[in-house]
């Protein structure tokens, strides 16, 4: 039994939803569909929308379809925030308008343009704040930001989330046999 998917979801104000082959949330900080699969149900009332399935054999998607859901209606309302740090040596970041410009210690600078509904803010050069309404569309822009420069495992340097726990390694001794 999903109990994801059992959980109604409240509808802050300002926050219109519209029922149909997708579920449309419309609000202040923007619009996101939703699919609904076959065998599942959304309904609306009283402040809040509630997920059905048809069958046990659609559990799976009911909790899915459910996160999905208010995810969608949370980021409409508010928005969604993700951290990165830069960590290393002459390694930072410049923001103007939707693009973002990297020093990673490349011979060159890398310029990533941010998607529509990305906005960005940097401080002190080395930490940058991402925010949208869209989770999922964060979360693989973040991801795409780490990917230009990794943290590597020796000294660790490169770009990574507030937070992140990284596994260093021990580099070499400098006492082999020979």
């Amino acid at each position: 039994m999903s109990r994801v998917g059992k959980k109604p979801i409240p509808l802050p104000k300002g926050v219109k939803v519209t029922i149909g082959e997708t579920l449309q949330v419309e609000g202040p900080k923007g619009k996101l569909t939703v699919p609904v699969p076959a065998g599942i149900e959304v309904r609306q009332g009283d402040g809040r929308v509630e997920v059905t399935r048809s069958g046990d054999d659609k559990a799976a998607l009911h909790g899915l379809t459910r996160a999905l859901a208010a995810n969608a209606i949370h980021g409409v309302a508010n928005t969604f925030t993700k951290d990165l740090d830069i960590v290393g040596i002459g390694y930072r970041a410049e923001v103007k308008g939707h693009v973002i410009t990297f020093s990673l210690g490349y011979s060159h600078q890398i310029e990533f343009l941010l998607p529509a509904g990305i906005e960005a803010k940097i401080e002190k050069q080395t930490h940058i704040t991402l925010s949208g309404f869209d989770k999922q569309l964060l979360g693989q822009t973040a991801a795409d930001i780490r990917a230009l420069r990794p943290p590597e495992p020796y000294k660790q340097k490169g770009i990574r989330y507030t937070g992140e726990a990284l596994r260093k390694k021990v580099g070499k001794t400098g006492a082999g046999a020979k």
